[in-house]
């Protein structure tokens, strides 16, 4: 574990804009590729001008883009999240993951175990895949794997993951003969499994700061991931390893701040802060003009940048959802693997897409000069298990402060609600689906964000 001295903390950098990521639906060429901005409707228009130059410029950079490149990779990347999650509804239990590839995200493939979808998947303007594995069945032997994790040593077996590419769960192993007792102890199918052999031990990043510096107690230093709000009560979410219960907490100022709620880690990484009356939640990251807009969770493949204390602002991408790794204090599940570098100092920050919050920043291996892997626990089960809501400037797919004609405001839809892929909500009268895990903000009402919800 890595902790460095409280006189350690330095400034604070600036983070995610008013890009709106999730907006677009379903106008994908027949190559897969997205439409470009200047073909989308007004009401579609990704406003890539209000991105933060900080997230551009680590775009360039770490992805090898240009501007139009990087610009045109989020509008890409947006529509895939919404044809992905249209798409995953059609098919069923056949569904077997989705990713997009290029150099501006420009190719979505859809997998499924039956080839009689895959007319409908090239309709939607996707590459089809068909292979052997459900993602269902996939998911449902990692689970397997997380339960014999709580009874098992994996500390040779670090890190697994469903790989929806190569449609297998994969084993990182540090010893390769440790992969087969954890499969028997799982009573997991060996068949399912890809093991790889890597050298990567990870551990918690410390006293990272995706946003402004805090200090726990007396001494150690980490960074707030995204304020929020519970009912009338501010407050920020942050990483577990960084405090427990009851710990206090004091601002970058010094001065007195709040006090941990409630914190898990190991088994995940997650834990809030309630703050006293002097602090009020903003929907800024590091005290810059950019907003985060919502936390429409980004699909594999999508870029994903990371701002930190040490290393500043950092790109790359999604690698996996809903990976498992062990540190050396306990395994964490359900985090994002990614291939964002990061260093001592930087755990704890906000991972951002566009203006959508992604999580905060658990742990990794290697560094920003070499390059590495960094874990990030996703925002939106920090905000459903606890109850928080995301402070948010208001703005988001489809621009909903303008929502239009939304209709009758009655049914089961409400704002604050965290929703995954597949839920089902009424509202005026009309049911919906959710097509992306996200927390739905004021203004965002089915009828005004179809990158979201699908009528049915």
């Amino acid at each position: 574990m890595l902790q460095r001295p409280a006189a350690a903390a330095c400034a604070a950098l600036a983070a995610a804009g008013t890009l709106l990521v999730a907006a677009l639906s379903g106008s994908a060429n027949a190559n897969g590729r997205a439409a470009a901005p200047d073909t989308l409707t007004a009401a579609q228009t990704l406003r890539t001008a209000d991105a933060p130059a900080a997230l551009l410029d680590a775009m360039e950079r770490d992805l090898e883009l240009d501007r139009q490149q990087a610009a045109h990779r989020l509008v890409n990347e947006a529509e895939a999240g919404a044809t992905a999650g249209r798409l995953r509804a059609d098919l069923g239990a056949d569904f077997a993951g989705a990713w997009v590839q290029g150099a501006e995200s420009g190719t979505l493939t859809v997998a499924t175990t039956d080839a009689r979808d895959v007319p409908a998947i090239r309709a939607r303007g996707a590459r089809a895949a068909v292979v052997h594995h459900s993602l269902a069945s996939l998911d449902a032997a990692k689970a397997r794997l997380d339960r014999a994790a709580a009874r098992h040593a994996t500390t040779d077996t670090p890190v697994w993951y469903v790989d929806v590419r190569s449609n297998s769960l994969v084993i990182q192993a540090v010893r390769p003969a440790a992969v087969r007792p954890l499969l028997a102890a799982a009573g997991v199918d060996p068949a399912l499994v890809r093991s790889a052999k890597s050298a990567e031990r990870p551990r918690p990043l410390y006293d990272l700061r995706g946003g402004d510096a805090y200090y726990i107690g007396s001494g150690s230093r980490c960074s707030i991931g995204f304020p929020v709000t519970r009912s009338s009560q501010q407050a920020f979410v942050t990483a577990g390893h960084c405090g427990r219960s009851g710990n206090t907490t004091t601002g970058s100022n010094r001065v007195a701040q709040g006090t941990f709620q409630a914190s898990v880690f190991p088994g995940n990484d997650m834990a809030w802060v309630a703050t006293n009356t002097n602090w009020t939640a903003t929907p800024y990251v590091n005290g810059s003009s950019a907003q985060v807009a919502g936390s429409t969770q980004a699909v594999v493949g999508a870029s994903v940048c990371r701002s930190g204390s040490t290393t500043g602002w950092h790109c790359g991408t999604v690698q996996q959802l809903n990976t498992s790794v062990t540190y050396q204090e306990g395994t964490v599940s359900g985090v994002t693997r990614t291939s964002v570098c990061a260093e001592p100092g930087d755990s704890g920050g906000s991972f951002i897409s566009g203006s959508q919050a992604q999580g905060v920043t658990s742990g990794g291996s290697g560094n920003c000069t070499s390059g590495g892997t960094t874990y990030f626990q996703p925002v939106n089960p920090i905000l459903q298990t606890y109850g928080l809501t995301l402070t948010t400037s208001g703005s988001g797919p489809g621009d909903p402060g303008d929502p239009g004609d939304p209709g009758d405001p009655s049914g089961t839809w409400s704002a604050g609600t965290v929703y995954s892929a597949g839920d089902t909500v009424t509202y005026g009268g009309v049911t919906y689906r959710c097509l992306q895990d996200h927390q739905a903000q004021p203004g965002w009402q089915p009828p005004a964000v179809p990158a979201l919800w699908q009528r049915l």
